[in-house]
């Protein structure tokens, strides 16, 4: 697996890790100002609640369809190159909704916004085992997680008061702006760097690449059990993060400016769930605890979290429901951080975007399914009780699929001689 880069700092890495996860931050803008400024879209276009959640699934699925190239991408170029391709792609495609004055346009920045976004997931854990060693990159993944959460956090704030200045349009191209800010910092920091491979040494990025396609991916038991639970897992995400603002306004009658600290509270149990499991996990394999066991352990604990949602219909009152949910989403994020953090440790380096972006294709399918499901079923007026349930039980079954698939969690060999 990737061994740190030895012509860098400790400090250096982690200032690079940072300036990724900010440009991350404004990379998942368009998530939260989609669900939070929803009622001013089907204002505009006059949609219904299938609509939206059709335009939610052509997002998804434009950048499920992406994924399929882009873990190749970073694979090739390595991680410097990946950066500037894909912050400079996605930066444009959020800036296009400015000029989005039909249905059609929007759906057509929708799916630029997909197809370029979907370079960061495997960037991110392509960074994460390039830049840290095996037993720090739980934390590694926590830490980005968490960053992205309070940026998260600020945008119920910062989006209405973004709209009201400059309408829905103008926020996506603060987004866009934003993610250039986070390229030229990051260009700065890394200039001298050629690239960043799966080495840990700044050389060609083809110089450690696996040239194979993805044959001997899918071929894979373990690949199998990543992906089947990263789908089943990316499903609640996605029906949370894009209806959970709607639940809010059906269901305690909420203004978009009333929204913001519901929103604040989920996003912060994102955040402190992913920070908590990723310093647990460090923590337990410091501790003497096999990667099998510490990854395992927390995916139970993280799922268990979330098997109380439904009770959440049974509250009449609002803060507990809020609370609640923020614990959903600390649990959601303890468990995608183990998904994460295994493919680190069974993955030789060369194909981590790869086998991470054909994760995030799965999810991605996951979350196109729920979006369509979603606004049907709330069209038809069954509410949310039936969804609630799903997502219940979704982490336990996708823990289920994984341990049948994985049995026991070994690291690669090769990773073992990544210096601290």
């Amino acid at each position: 697996m990737a061994a740190t880069h030895p012509a860098l700092s400790n400090r250096l890495r982690w200032s690079l890790f940072t300036v990724l996860c900010i440009a991350g931050v404004f990379n998942a803008m368009d998530r939260p100002i989609i669900a939070i400024l929803k009622p001013d879209m089907m204002a505009a276009f006059n949609w219904t609640d299938s609509d939206f959640g059709d335009l939610a699934a052509v997002t998804q699925f434009s950048a499920a369809f992406a994924f399929l190239f882009t873990g190749w991408l970073v694979d090739r170029l390595g991680v410097n190159r990946s950066m500037q391709v894909g912050a400079s792609a996605w930066s444009l495609a959020a800036m296009a909704h400015g000029w989005a004055y039909s249905t059609w346009q929007v759906v057509g920045a929708r799916m630029g916004l997909g197809v370029t976004e979907a370079v960061q997931t495997p960037l991110t854990i392509k960074t994460v085992a390039t830049l840290f060693p095996p037993d720090k990159r739980s934390f590694a993944f926590g830490f980005a997680t968490m960053l992205a959460g309070a940026g998260t956090i600020a945008m119920p704030f910062v989006i209405p008061a973004l709209a009201l200045a400059v309408g829905w349009r103008g926020a996506l191209v603060a987004g866009g702006i934003g993610g250039f800010l986070s390229l030229f910092a990051w260009m700065w920091l890394a200039r001298g760097i050629a690239s960043l491979n799966e080495r840990g040494v700044a050389d060609a990025p083809a110089a450690g690449a696996d040239g194979a396609g993805y044959g001997p991916i899918l071929l894979n038991r373990m690949t199998w059990g990543i992906v089947g639970a990263k789908a089943l897992s990316d499903m609640t995400w996605w029906f949370i993060n894009f209806w959970l603002a709607d639940y809010y306004r059906k269901e305690f009658g909420l203004s978009t400016l009333e929204l913001a600290v519901p929103l604040a509270i989920a996003f912060a149990g994102s955040g402190l769930g992913a920070l908590l499991a990723g310093w647990a996990s460090t923590r337990l394999l410091e501790a003497g605890w096999s990667p099998n066991r510490v990854r395992k352990s927390v995916m139970l604990v993280s799922a268990l979290l979330v098997a109380p949602l439904p009770l959440v219909l049974q509250l009449n009152s609002f803060w507990p429901v809020a609370v609640m949910i923020g614990v959903v989403m600390a649990g959601h994020q303890g468990f995608s951080l183990s998904i994460f953090s295994t493919i680190t440790d069974v993955v030789p380096g060369a194909k981590v975007g790869r086998v991470t972006a054909f994760g995030a294709f799965m999810g991605n399918m996951g979350g196109v399914g729920i979006s369509l499901i979603t606004g049907r079923v709330l069209d038809a007026g069954l509410g949310f009780v039936p969804l609630f349930i799903f997502a219940a039980s979704s982490y336990l079954v996708a823990l289920a699929w994984f341990q049948w698939l994985i049995p026991t969690i070994r690291r690669d060999e090769s990773d073992l001689r990544a210096p601290v």
